[in-house]
């Protein structure tokens, strides 16, 4: 919801610690380093009853995935598959910190709601799908409709996420109570791209069918 209004300052925030980062150091280590951090971030909630550390392993893994893009776009080395691996580390960790904090409490004796574990992560499935695939449509189009149903602010996006996932870890009591809040908003915010995604898509199936016509009359 606040991603687009953040991404500008996040930058100037950024350009300072990203002009102190040494040369030979270069965004993929930065998002290597995440990675590994979120994964930590994970086994600590786990297994580890203080929340300092996985909370610490976390931020760190936040601020590193703020600083890794924010240094390609400074050098001017942003790549595509830097933004894949990117990607790709983020939904790995978005995935395992759920279950892991759910794991957690399974482990000190507390029975969790597991239900609500599986319908967060059936709502991450279904949101990626639904902007993957309005990206792999808009990669074959011009028009800019698609861009503007992706960019549509949803309710949970990247800083929601990482308040919602930094409770968990501090009140793991709470996780399944967390999870079914956060699963709502995010098939609401998948809904509202729907909705605005299938007229767009019947606009374009027409203009196909337009196109294809007058080529057959030709």
């Amino acid at each position: 919801m606040f991603d687009i209004a953040l991404r500008r300052l996040k930058d100037e925030v950024a350009a300072p610690m990203c002009q102190s980062i040494p040369s030979n150091v270069s965004p993929g280590h930065l998002t290597l380093i995440a990675f590994l951090a979120g994964l930590a971030a994970c086994f600590a909630g786990a297994v580890s009853n203080d929340w300092v550390y996985p909370v610490s392993l976390w931020l760190l893994n936040r601020l590193l995935d703020c600083l890794d893009g924010s240094l390609a776009r400074a050098r001017g080395t942003v790549t595509e598959l830097g933004g894949f691996l990117d990607l790709l580390s983020d939904f790995i960790t978005y995935s395992l910190l759920p279950i892991s904090v759910a794991f957690g409490q399974e482990r000190s004796g507390v029975e969790p709601d597991w239900r609500a574990i599986a319908v967060l992560e059936a709502s991450f499935h279904i949101n990626n799908f639904v902007l993957f695939y309005i990206a792999a449509v808009a990669s074959k189009r011009t028009t800019g409709e698609l861009t503007s149903v992706t960019m549509w602010p949803a309710l949970v996006e990247g800083f929601e996420s990482g308040v919602l996932f930094t409770a968990m870890l501090i009140w793991p009591d709470w996780v399944a109570f967390i999870s079914w809040v956060m699963a709502a908003a995010v098939f609401l915010g998948t809904a509202q791209r729907v909705v605005g995604l299938i007229p767009v898509l019947r606009r374009l199936d027409s203009q196909s069918t337009s196109l294809s016509k007058g080529k057959q009359r030709n």
